[in-house]
Formats: C-alpha cells, sequence, structure tokens
C-alpha cells in the first residue's frame, strides 16, 4: 500500500468519525483531505470523488443510528427529497467553475461554517415521538437551499442540516444528528453522479476513503449519545481545524498571484 492509500484512508477513518459524533461537518474536510493529504491535483475530481465518499460514509452511519432509534425517517425523508434537487443544480454549476474561483470561494464556506460552529448550542430540544404535517413547508424550504449548497461545493451539508431540522421541527441534538445522515447520503450521491458522467471520481481513492470512513463512523456511532455532554467543545476544536484549514487553502489559492 502506497502512503496515498494510507493517508486516503486515515482521512476517510477522519471524515467518518465527525460526522458520526456532531452530525456534519466532517465532509468539509474531504476535498481539502484528498487535494494536499493525498494528493489528487484536479479540484473538480477531488470534490467529486469526496462527494462519493461522504455519502457511502454517511449512510454506514445512518445505519449505526438507525440501530439505535435516532432517525425520524418521514423528516429526513422530505428533507432529502428537496435537497437532491438543489443539489443536482448546484453540482452542474459547481463542476463548470473555475477552479480558480471555486478553492477560494469553498475556504470562505469553510470561515463561515467555523464561525457558525462556534456559535451553535451543542444541545437541541427534546426527543419527539410522531410527525407534524404543518412543519412540512419549512423543511423543503431549508432542504433546497441546503442541498444547492452542498451540490455546489461537492459536501454533505450535515453542520447546515443538523440545525435545520432542530429549528423546524423541535427534534432533540441526537436524533438531528441520525436524521441528518439520510440528507447528507442523498446529497452526497447526487453531486458524485454528476460529477461521474463527467469522469471526475477517483474511484481507487473513493474506496479507500470510504472504507476508512465506516470504520471511523463505527467508532463515532458507538460514543455519540455519550459524548453528548462534550460536544460543545468538540465542535470548538472542530472550528479551529477547518479555520487552520480554509487558511491554507486561501494561501495556496492566492500565493502564486
Amino acid at each position: 500500500m502506497t502512503l496515498p492509500d494510507l493517508l486516503a484512508l486515515l482521512s476517510g477513518a477522519a471524515v467518518g468519525l465527525v460526522l458520526a459524533v456532531i452530525g456534519g461537518g466532517g465532509s468539509i474536510l474531504a476535498t481539502p483531505a484528498l487535494l494536499y493529504l493525498v494528493g489528487m491535483s484536479d479540484a473538480h475530481a477531488a470534490i467529486g470523488t469526496s462527494a462519493i465518499a461522504v455519502s457511502a460514509n454517511a449512510l454506514a452511519n445512518l445505519v449505526q443510528h438507525a440501530r439505535r432509534g435516532h432517525v425520524m425517517w418521514r423528516y429526513g425523508a422530505i428533507f432529502a427529497a428537496a435537497g437532491v434537487v438543489g443539489a443536482a443544480f448546484g453540482a452542474g454549476v459547481g463542476q463548470h467553475t473555475d477552479t480558480k474561483v471555486l478553492l477560494p470561494l469553498f475556504a470562505l464556506l469553510m470561515i463561515v461554517i467555523g464561525v457558525f460552529m462556534l456559535r451553535r448550542k451543542p444541545e437541541g430540544g427534546d426527543a419527539i415521538a410522531r410527525f407534524e404535517p404543518h412543519k412540512v413547508g419549512r423543511l423543503i424550504a431549508t432542504g433546497a437551499c441546503v442541498g444547492t449548497l452542498s451540490g455546489f461545493f461537492g459536501i454533505g451539508g450535515g453542520f447546515l442540516i443538523v440545525p435545520g431540522l432542530i429549528g423546524a421541527t423541535a427534534m432533540s441534538m441526537i436524533q438531528a444528528i441520525g436524521t441528518s445522515l439520510l440528507s447528507v447520503s442523498a446529497f452526497g450521491a447526487t453531486t458524485a453522479a454528476t460529477y461521474a458522467f463527467g469522469g471526475l471520481i477517483d474511484w481507487r481513492i473513493a474506496a479507500l476513503f470510504i472504507g476508512g470512513g465506516i470504520v471511523g463512523g463505527a467508532i463515532g456511532a458507538l460514543f455519540a449519545a455519550r459524548l453528548a455532554q462534550q460536544r460543545g467543545a468538540l465542535q470548538r476544536i472542530f472550528a479551529l481545524v477547518v479555520f487552520a484549514v480554509a487558511a491554507y487553502m486561501l494561501y495556496r489559492s492566492f500565493a502564486h498571484i
């Protein structure tokens, strides 16, 4: 196994772990990891590869959370269906956007996400048990917007899905984490399909990334509920990592100007 292969496995494990523990955010690190650690040279291919890997990792994590009763399927399905339309549109625009524009925008989005993570309250509401139809409109609107961003940047969007689900339905944090993974998987698959048609996925790297992510996700799911009281600290650490990676991406983007 080569060093890039090992780095792809380790990067996937880290993304899967973060996805399982805080319900999003890990996917925002996938593209930078593929570009700057694994060494992929084509930014569009890195986005397409990260999208399929994040989708598969989120699906594996979804199974783990579903077994623990953390997934609100009807709310999740509505949110995901609305977001898939936005993801298809966003991915189509993203793969035709110059990487000299796309990567700096990606880095700026990371900074916004880091600030959002620092400001986000770690606790959600109480656990809910039933579906309420009057909440559907807000779910659809939020899902469409998040899906568009997810497709354009090739990210899962869990960092926005989790608070969106809590705001629209008042479900608990652990329910929002589990339910968000349905949308993360759907958005990633939609984005990946768009990039795959353009030949912009490295399937070998994707397979290694997914393998690492499944292991990391299984570990994260075991501790997600136990770490509920510490999630605020994890969010702060994650935000600092995001700021550092974003700064490096901006430096790489503008260093030769």
